[in-house]
């Protein structure tokens, strides 16, 4: 290579990693400024729920809510739905976010006018501020944004006319105004893309352009009654003439008859197919939502009801940093997860792949004002031993509890499940589940002045924490549901016998619950199971049985029996669920003496060692 093009390489390749470098410091003090612009918007907005925003982590990858460009450049969405915020948004912050498309706030309570500096958020094409306070106009000028697709702005307080500027939105596809106070005439919008609208619940008049009639008519109520005077068009039916024949005469007769049989056959069909359908209406009430979080299969707009409080929204509790609301939830795939005592748990997949439990109750007994109090006591439950409570919603057909997703499943499934779903539990694991349960249970004892019931103790709501200690989930229910029904199936089995005539739980029963737990450990057995024979066997009175004929070697499981050393330790466990399970329910020990007996057994188990006290709670791991 001639000396002259060497240098000419050498000048070009020099000027490109200068352009590089230029571009990178400059994409960077874009993201900064991005990353200041949403803290002042944290700062000067006050929310209930803590976000992790903290400027020493990478804006990109730990906020929450924060999605940037696959580069990494800038900031291009914000989803911050029901965290809480109140009060008007204060200019110069989030209209700082130039690179912007998608931004939801929906389902907080941010109040004032719509911001008019959002005008500067020329490349959104996302916009959701539904279930606010907003109120006052509309802004005038929907076309500075060109590139907007879909706009929700209803259950707010809106009360000018709608904008004859969204006729300029070529790109838009679905708009949603209802249960405003919107007035005035409809535009004329003409906009072929347009698949979804909502006006209904406003105050609007006039009637309907032509090009909105395409709609169905609930798009519009809710309105001025002069709205709804407008009839879908048609096309219009066409009579053949009359003909005079009399031969076609009898073949029209026949052709009649023929008609008469077809409607009566479709009548048939349609009659066997809606009570099939009711049928199956029915079959998914009983058995929750299948492949949606949504009430009877409807949309989220359906599923929650003009008729129900429009602030019946997903409550969070302090330090929760899930970014999701109830739409969201509705809207996830859901997975059966189990059928409880107190209702169906779910697994539910969110549109970012957050994975929660939903707890959705059934007879529910009690008003709105005391579920929300026992919310709050259950939700202030904050130890490394109780599954924490992170959200809850209450309307008229719904109450739901949301927990974190425990991969690894319950200790039911590892002792009694199929296939993949089964584990083999050694004494050591078996122990920390025992103590971390018993933990879990003096917590949950000692709140609300010592008064606080768990009432539903059983394998199938202990998991594992992530040091592998017993986790305690679904407690406090019984007070807030109908008195306890027949149990099913295999938590008949936990069932204190007092509950057979008082029906109501308390916390004696849950000792005799944990106790019939302990037995579960030690067995391998169902708290009812069945033999060969196909009897049925009580694991309390078969314990008892084998226990009375100094048979006790048979009672531990074969598994257990493979470790060395551990007899001693087996026998005294033994005796302290025998001492739990007594008919008594006064002459059953209280939990911490349950507990110090638990940790005496294994005398070197140092580790996780707080018994009742409010120890600091331990995130769940990546794989919970």
């Amino acid at each position: 290579m001639k000396m002259p093009q060497i240098f000419t390489r050498f000048f070009l390749d020099g000027f490109l990693l200068l352009l590089l470098q230029i571009h990178g410091s400059a994409a960077a003090t874009l993201l900064e400024n991005d990353k200041r612009a949403l803290l002042d918007f944290a700062e000067k907005l006050p929310h209930m729920r803590t976000l992790n925003w903290n400027e020493q982590f990478p804006v990109c990858k730990n906020w929450t809510g924060v999605g940037c460009s696959e580069d990494g450049s800038r900031v291009i969405s914000l989803r911050l739905p029901g965290v809480g915020f109140h009060g008007p948004i204060t200019q110069n912050t989030l209209s700082r976010l130039s690179a912007l498309q998608i931004l939801s706030l929906r389902s907080n309570r941010i109040s004032g006018s719509f911001p008019l500096d959002f005008g500067n958020l020329k490349n959104l094409s996302y916009l959701y501020l539904q279930y606010n306070n907003f109120k006052g106009p509309l802004p005038l000028d929907f076309s500075v944004w060109k590139n907007l697709t879909a706009a929700n702005l209803s259950n707010n307080g809106f009360n000018s006319s709608i904008p004859y500027s969204i006729m300029h939105l070529n790109q838009l596809t679905s708009l949603d105004l209802a249960n405003n106070s919107l007035s005035g005439e409809i535009p004329d919008f003409h906009l072929p893309n347009l698949q979804f609208l909502n006006l209904s619940y406003n105050n609007l008049n006039g009637t309907v352009p032509i090009s909105l009639q395409r709609f169905p008519k609930s798009v519009f109520l809710g309105n001025n009654d002069s709205l709804m005077e407008y009839t879908v068009s048609s096309s219009p039916v066409v009579l053949a003439p009359r003909d005079e024949n009399p031969k076609s005469k009898s073949t029209q007769k026949l052709s009649e008859k023929a008609l008469l049989g077809i409607v009566i056959s479709i009548i048939g069909i349609l009659a066997f197919g809606i009570l099939l359908f009711i049928c199956c209406l029915k079959r998914k009430k009983e058995d929750g939502f299948p492949g949606k979080l949504e009430k009877g299969g409807m949309s989220p707009e359906k599923a929650i009801s003009r008729s129900q409080d429009a602030n019946n929204r997903l409550v969070f509790f302090e330090g929760c940093n899930y970014a999701f609301d109830l739409e969201d939830l509705l809207r996830a795939s859901a997975e059966v997860l189990g059928k409880g005592t107190f209702g169906m748990a779910y697994k539910a997949i969110l549109e970012d792949a957050t994975t929660v439990v939903v707890k959705r109750l059934k007879d529910v007994s009690v008003a709105k004002k005391e579920f929300e109090q026992q919310m709050e006591v259950i939700g202030n439950i904050k130890h490394e031993n109780v599954i924490e409570l992170k959200a809850y919603y209450y309307s008229k057909d719904e109450k739901l509890m949301v927990y974190d997703y425990y991969s690894r499943g319950s200790v039911a499934s590892m002792l009694h499940g199929k296939g993949g779903e089964h584990r083999t539990l050694d004494w050591e694991t078996r122990l920390k589940i025992a103590t971390g349960a018993a933990r879990g249970i003096a917590r949950i004892h000692a709140a609300n002045g010592g008064k606080l019931v768990h009432g539903n103790v059983k394998s199938a709501n202990i998991f594992l924490n992530p040091r592998q200690y017993g986790c305690v989930s679904d407690l406090g229910l019984s007070t807030i549901t109908s008195a306890l029904s027949p149990p099913i199936a295999r938590a008949a089995g936990y069932r204190a016998p007092e509950l057979t005539d008082t029906r109501k739980a308390t916390q004696p029963s849950d000792i005799y619950s944990f106790g019939v737990l302990l037995l579960e450990l030690l067995t391998g057995k169902s708290p009812v199971h069945t033999t060969n024979g196909d009897e049925i066997v009580h694991l309390v009175r078969w314990v008892h049985s084998v226990v009375r004929e100094e048979w006790t070697a048979e009672v531990f499981d074969v598994e257990l029996l493979r470790y060395p050393n551990i007899e001693e330790e087996l026998v005294e466990m033994l005796q302290i669920a025998m001492a739990c399970v007594v008919r008594m329910p006064d002459q059953r020990p209280k939990i911490l003496e349950v507990l110090k007996m638990i940790e005496n057994v294994r005398h070197r188990d140092s580790e996780n060692r707080p018994s009742s006290d409010n120890s600091t709670p331990v995130p769940p791991s990546p794989g919970v």
